[in-house]
C-alpha cells in the first residue's frame, strides 16, 4: 500500500485498532501452500523465465478467458510495455484519465507519447465515454481507461468511440483483478488489459508484479521480447527492450493465491454492501454507485465528503485506518505540472482529490470493524 500523508497520520501513528488492510492476512491463511510453494522454487535452481512463470501466465489467462498473458515486473510496466507493444511512441497521443494513479500517465509517456487527460463521469470515479470523443485529435492512438477502485469503466461505449476513429484501447484494470463487465470478466476480449500484483492488490505478490492479457498473439509475442531486453534467444537482440521480468517465486506465490481470489472478492464485495446499507443516507457523505451491469472488485470502498479532512480526523481519533486515493490530481503534481489543460480545466479530477476517502477494506476484514467504521462515521456525520 502506499502511505498518504495528512494530519490524520499524526493521530493514527500508532497501531490501530482497525487497519485499512492486513496485507499479511492471506499469507497466514495459506502459510503452507505458500512456503512450500517457495521452496520448491528455491530448491529448482531456476529463478527467472521458467516454470511457475509459464504456468502461471497460462493460468492466469484462463482465469480472465483470455488468450495469452505476459508477466513482467509491475502493473506500470504492464502499461508500458502493451503500448510499446502497439507501436506507440513519441508523437503520439494516449487519452487518460484525469483522476487516477500517476502510474497510467507514466507509462504513456515512458514511451514518448503524450497523455491527453479527459475528465470522469459526474457518477462515477471512471472516464466519462462521452468526453473522450471531443478529446481525439490525429495524433491520438490509443485510449487508457482505468477501472478506478475496482469499478470497470464503460468499456462498450469506449470501444464504439475506439472504433470510429481506428484507436487502440488498452485498459489499466491494476485494481480490478477478477471484476466484471457486463457479465464477462475484466481481461477479457476485446482489447488489451494490464494487471499489477503489488503487495496490496487483491491478487498481491511479495513484491511488485504485474501481466499484460490480450487475444492478440503478436502482441503477446512483442511484449514477451520487451521484457526480455528485446530478446528471444540469449545474446540475439530482435528490438530495445528492457528488463521487466516477474521472477519464479513471485509467480509461484501468485498461483497458491489465484484459486482464492473469487472467495476473498466475495468477501470484498459483501464488506461493500455492509458499508452501503449501514451509511446509507448519511449526511455529508457521498457512498459509490458502481452501475448494476458491473460487478466490481472492490479493491477500493471510496466515499466522498466535503469535509473529508475533519472526517478523516475523526476517524483516526476512534483507532480507524484510512487512505486518500489521490490527493493530488496528476496534472497539479511537479511531474506534469506543463500539461495542457482543456478549457475550463479539470475541475472534476480536481474536486474528487479534496473529496475522496478509502475507508478499511480488504477479505479478512472482520464485520465487527466494519460495524464499527460506520458508527463512527454516523458519529460525526451527526
Amino acid at each position: 500500500m502506499t502511505l498518504v500523508a495528512s494530519s490524520a497520520d499524526a493521530l493514527s501513528a500508532t497501531t490501530p485498532t482497525v487497519p485499512f488492510l492486513d496485507v499479511g492476512a492471506a499469507y497466514h491463511e495459506l502459510r503452507d501452500e505458500i512456503d512450500a510453494a517457495c521452496r520448491r522454487v528455491l530448491a529448482s535452481g531456476w529463478y527467472l523465465l521458467g516454470p511457475e512463470i509459464e504456468a502461471f501466465e497460462a493460468e492466469f489467462a484462463a482465469y480472465c478467458g483470455s488468450g495469452y498473458c505476459v508477466a513482467v515486473n509491475s502493473g506500470c510496466d504492464a502499461l508500458e510495455l502493451a503500448l510499446r507493444g502497439l507501436g506507440i511512441g513519441p508523437g503520439d497521443e494516449v487519452v487518460v484519465p484525469s483522476h487516477t494513479f500517476v502510474a497510467s500517465w507514466l507509462a504513456v509517456t515512458a514511451t514518448g507519447a503524450t497523455p491527453v487527460p479527459v475528465e470522469p463521469d459526474a457518477h462515477r470515479p471512471t472516464i466519462a465515454a462521452e468526453l473522450v470523443e471531443a478529446a481525439i485529435t490525429p495524433r491520438t492512438r490509443a485510449i487508457l481507461p482505468v477501472h478506478l477502485y475496482g469499478e470497470p469503466a464503460d468499456l462498450d461505449a469506449l470501444h464504439d468511440v475506439a472504433d470510429r476513429h481506428g484507436l487502440h484501447v488498452v485498459e489499466d484494470a491494476a485494481q480490478a483483478v477478477g471484476a466484471r463487465y457486463r457479465g464477462r470478466r475484466i481481461g477479457a476480449a476485446p482489447g488489451v488489459v494490464a494487471f499489477s500484483f503489488y503487495p496490496g492488490k487483491n491478487l498481491g505478490a511479495f513484491g511488485d508484479g504485474g501481466a499484460v492479457v490480450t487475444d492478440d498473439p503478436q502482441l503477446a509475442a512483442r511484449v514477451r521480447l520487451l521484457r526480455n531486453y528485446g530478446s528471444a534467444r540469449k545474446y540475439e537482440h530482435e528490438m530495445q527492450g528492457r528488463n521487466s521480468r516477474l521472477d519464479e517465486i513471485q509467480a509461484a506465490v501468485l498461483r497458491v493465491k489465484l484459486p482464492h481470489l473469487d472467495r476473498w472478492n466475495r468477501r470484498r464485495a459483501a464488506v461493500a454492501q455492509r458499508y452501503l446499507t449501514g451509511l446509507a443516507g448519511c449526511p455529508g457523505i457521498r457512498l459509490p454507485q458502481p452501475p448494476r451491469d458491473t460487478d466490481p472488485a472492490w479493491h477500493l470502498f471510496v466515499v466522498r465528503a466535503a469535509r473529508r479532512e475533519d472526517l478523516r480526523r475523526h476517524l483516526a481519533r476512534a483507532g480507524i485506518d484510512t487512505l486518500v486515493h489521490y490527493p493530488v490530481p496528476v496534472h497539479r503534481s511537479g511531474a506534469y505540472a506543463s500539461t495542457p489543460l482543456p478549457p475550463g480545466g479539470l475541475p472534476r479530477a480536481e474536486r474528487l482529490a479534496d473529496e475522496v476517502l478509502s475507508l478499511p477494506i480488504g477479505p479478512h476484514l472482520g464485520t465487527a470493524h466494519v460495524d464499527r467504521v460506520i458508527e463512527v462515521v454516523r458519529a460525526w456525520a451527526g
